[in-house]
């Protein structure tokens, strides 16, 4: 699913009343309808419920608008629509609601005990917003939408101020993206709603899933409101993604294992790996290449690693000794041998426990990367060995490097800082991928893939709790197992891993909360998580 910009989705709201000849009218209409259905989704029958509607005066306030109408026509209990300037300072289809609900207001019959139906313009500061929003059950948050580019002031961040105090009985429903979040970058521009649920219209934005305050949009649901999928996918000219599920319920599909599959015709990873007193790591790593679905995998590691390793690892994991450094790191005298490891093998995996800071070692990890005739995934200490990163390395469609940095490793390849990185996470890791023809998967709230050819692809699943030691080892025994099953479709494995992952994060979180959660955990909810997305098919004749 595409993910657009305020301005890509202008163009496609323009594209579908030209192409399509859906009036802008219609296309107001139907996104009011949609939250309302998303409302009734979540939150029941409207019938007897309160509700403080906040409106804007552009387009957002506009569908705010057709939602306050489409609710009192369902028999709310209160409707108040709060217009944020006067209706003499609104135009086109905006103001044709905004006039419509001001009449069905004005109408109002005189004989009710109360009022049902509120019309109020503000235009300075007034108490009068805090009595109602506090009275109400629903709030809905139609300020701003996508136009915003700078951060509200004034009244309007009263406004928004008013929409997150009312309390705990009180929800939040956002109007495409909650007010203050900017639709086009990663960051907050200033204060911003914190919503319970956002409905946006036609497809994400890039504050609905990027900003480090995209979980103030609560439950994200994305309405269709006209714009037909392939002038999305053909006309809009976004470059972003979001993973969805069915993505990678295909990749399982196509990755399953044949009834006549042998251990060798599954997949044989090769994972370097480890130095003394850094063996935990290869441990994990290994464990969640089995576990990934690859058939055998074996860790090359330090001499002096070994025996602690084999005692750490699971019994189905088979261990190699290379020669070592002084300090217990694998030494460039290990070149010729590990290379040899690797002929006989599907993907390589290199960096886990690894240990960088001896020359020897950093040697080993560029001249074995170059040497390599298969796939290859690199993390942590293979990242740090080749950091910065050389300009003649390169990847490619028949041999593909993948990389799986967080946000301190990504600098140091790249010669920027830390806070550089995690500013832009998007175009950094879109550079890199493009001119270096590697796969970047930059991890993170939301991790992004980025692909040679300049897509980049959103992960929705994860959370807090995988912010532990091991998580990013976890990722990379799941990247090797995966693309050792399926090397012909690199990309399609690595979104897969990353999809899954931090799925696996999710399902353990459910059941041991984002505090005790270690990497541990994540690798053994893998199954889970494969099963989840996977159904019933990848039990096979266990179903039989």
């Amino acid at each position: 699913m595409k993910i657009l910009t305020a301005q890509q989705m202008r163009e496609m709201d323009r594209l579908t009343v030209e192409r399509v000849g859906i009036p802008y009218q219609t296309l107001m209409e139907t996104a009011g309808a949609r939250v309302v259905e998303a409302i009734i989704e979540k939150y029941g029958s409207v019938e007897e419920k309160w509700y403080a509607v906040y409106c804007g005066k552009g387009n957002n306030g506009g569908d705010g608008a057709v939602i306050a109408r489409l609710l009192a026509m369902r028999c709310a209990g209160q409707v108040v629509l709060y217009l944020f300037g006067k209706i003499e300072e609104t135009k086109g289809e905006a103001r044709i609601n905004f006039e419509i609900f001001k009449r069905l207001a004005d109408q109002e019959p005189e004989s009710r005990s109360y009022r049902r139906v509120w019309f109020i313009e503000i235009s300075s500061e007034s108490d009068e917003i805090d009595f109602y929003a506090a009275g109400s059950d629903l709030i809905i948050d139609a300020l701003f939408g996508t136009g915003l580019s700078r951060s509200a002031e004034g009244l309007y961040e009263k406004a928004i101020r008013t929409i997150n105090e009312p309390g705990v009985n009180t929800s939040v429903i956002a109007v495409d993206i909650p007010s203050g979040l900017s639709s086009d970058t990663e960051q907050p521009i200033g204060p911003f709603v914190r919503a319970d649920l956002t409905v946006s219209f036609t497809a994400p934005k890039i504050g609905n899933v990027l900003s480090p305050a995209c979980d103030a949009n609560g439950k994200l649901v994305i309405a269709q409101i006209g714009t037909p999928d392939w002038l999305v996918e053909n006309e809009s000219g976004s470059y972003l993604n979001l993973i969805e599920e069915k993505q990678i319920a295909e990749w399982l599909k196509a990755s399953r294992r044949a009834s006549d599959a042998h251990k060798g015709s599954v997949g044989d990873v090769l994972l370097i790996a480890g130095a003394r007193g850094k063996t935990g790591a290869a441990a994990l790593a290994s464990e969640t290449v089995l576990r990934a679905g690859a058939g055998l995998v074996t860790v090359a590691t330090a001499q002096s690693a070994q025996a602690l390793l084999v005692t750490q690892a699971r019994n189905e994991v088979m261990t190699e000794p290379l020669p070592e450094t002084e300090s217990g790191a694998i030494a460039h005298e290990a070149l010729e041998r590990a290379i040899q490891l690797a002929q006989k093998r599907t993907v390589i995996a290199i960096g886990p426990g690894l240990s960088s800071s001896d020359e020897s070692t950093r040697r080993f990890v560029s001249d074995f990367i170059r040497q390599r005739t298969v796939p290859v995934v690199i993390d942590a200490d293979g990242l740090n060995a080749l950091a910065p990163w050389p300009d003649d390395l390169r990847g490619s469609d028949e041999l593909p490097i993948i990389i799986t940095p967080h946000p301190g490793e990504m600098a140091r390849l790249t010669g920027k800082t830390n806070a550089e990185v995690v500013t832009d996470r998007i175009n950094t890791a879109r550079e890199f991928a493009t001119q270096h023809h590697v796969i970047t998967v930059l991890k993170g709230s939301h991790t992004i893939i980025a692909a040679p050819d300049g897509e980049v692809y959103v992960n929705p699943t994860g959370n807090a709790g995988m912010a532990t030691a091991g998580s990013g080892d976890v990722l990379t025994g799941l990247t090797a197992g995966l693309l050792a099953q399926r090397t012909q479709e690199a990309l399609e494995a690595v979104i897969a891993a990353v999809y899954l992952h931090g799925l696996a994060g999710d399902i353990a979180a459910s059941e041991l909360g984002l505090r005790s959660l270690m990497a541990s955990d994540i690798s053994e909810k893998i199954p889970a998580a494969i099963l989840r997305v996977g159904g019933e098919a990848e039990k096979g004749s266990a179903t039989n």
